[in-house]
């Protein structure tokens, strides 16, 4: 049973808050990071995002909540980026990526595959689910 390493996209955390569903990949994802099985890497760059984010009204996320989130992930890892030649649709998520470099075995977790170089660091909620299945 190992520590699995992981920069989440936005959207993990946006869509977990959102979710009614306990079971829902991206809560399970969360609860991982709670039992310390899923250690987040981040910057400053990535926490500020994060912050930016689940901070818009359309969301309408209490303080409770994204402080609960940051604090979360603040009990991961603080990491520089690894700079990369890949190409990005959007140029925002090179930091998830290059953060996720800096560590070996490392995972993104994105709701959105497309947006990322295709590898195999690059999951969806559902595969890590899957991938820290098949190690337990």
């Amino acid at each position: 049973m190992g520590v699995f390493y992981a920069v989440f996209d936005t959207n993990v955390l946006v869509s977990a808050l959102m979710s009614k569903r306990a079971d829902s990949p991206t809560v399970a994802l969360l609860d991982h990071v709670v039992e310390e099985r899923i250690v987040l890497l981040y910057n400053e760059e990535i926490l500020n995002e994060y912050n930016e984010v689940l901070h818009r009204e359309k969301f309408n996320f209490n303080e409770e909540q994204i402080e609960a989130v940051m604090s979360l992930v603040r009990m991961g890892l603080s990491l520089e980026r690894v700079p990369s030649d890949e190409l990005f649709p959007d140029p925002d998520d090179r930091v998830f990526y290059e953060v996720a470099l800096s560590k070996e075995g490392a995972f993104i977790v994105t709701g959105n595959r497309r947006h990322f170089p295709q590898n195999p660091i690059v999951v969806t909620p559902a595969e890590m689910i899957k991938i820290i299945g098949d190690n337990e």
